[in-house]
């Protein structure tokens, strides 16, 4: 299984990084093969909503604006399933985080064969302060894969799906429980 890791953090050394890292060494110890991306290294900018919002995006599920979201969506889509981590800012995801699934989930929400539904995913939220905000983060994810696999809150059962929030103060088990949750993924 090739499982698409995205840290969203500009921090290299910090609690984002080290979830991707466990998120890593997880897929890897389930045999998968981890493609590790950061955001902050691409230049990715914000939806530019062209032709009132309902631009290419809507009509062919590409997006017109010319940076390097169209490499990461190629990879999406090369993609089985995917691992999200961001850090925790103002009790959501982090700036690069927000544009990218922005863009994202206009590609991917309205098509019927779109590249993110079906696929397994994770999503992280590493709060490296106070821990408030954490599960509010989850929540603004979740409503972002829910969306794009055309899921209702009862369909979370049967897909293979995980949300995880990291904290300063739960750091040292939930690493292990992000390792384990990937090892997992990678073997299902």
């Amino acid at each position: 299984m090739k499982v698409l890791i995205i840290t969203c953090s500009p921090n290299k050394n910090g609690l984002t990084a080290a979830c991707g890292k466990m998120a890593q060494r997880g897929i890897k110890d389930g045999k998968g093969k981890a493609v590790m991306v950061r955001l902050n290294d691409l230049e990715i900018s914000k939806c530019a909503a062209c032709k009132n919002g309902w631009g290419s995006c809507y009509q062919k599920g590409f997006c017109q604006v010319s940076d390097d979201f169209q490499a990461l969506h190629k990879q999406i889509s090369e993609a089985d399933g995917f691992i999200v981590v961001t850090p925790v800012y103002w009790w959501d995801m982090s700036e690069s985080a927000k544009a990218f699934f922005d863009r994202l989930r206009r590609c991917e929400a309205m098509k019927d064969n779109n590249n993110v539904k079906g696929k397994p995913f994770i999503c992280i939220a590493a709060a490296g302060g106070t821990g408030f905000g954490t599960i509010n983060c989850l929540a603004s994810m979740e409503k972002i894969f829910l969306h794009m696999n055309n899921l209702q809150f009862s369909d979370l059962s049967s897909a293979l799906c995980d949300f995880i929030g990291v904290t300063q103060h739960n750091r040292s088990y939930m690493l292990e429980a992000i390792r384990a949750a990937a090892e997992k993924m990678a073997n299902e």
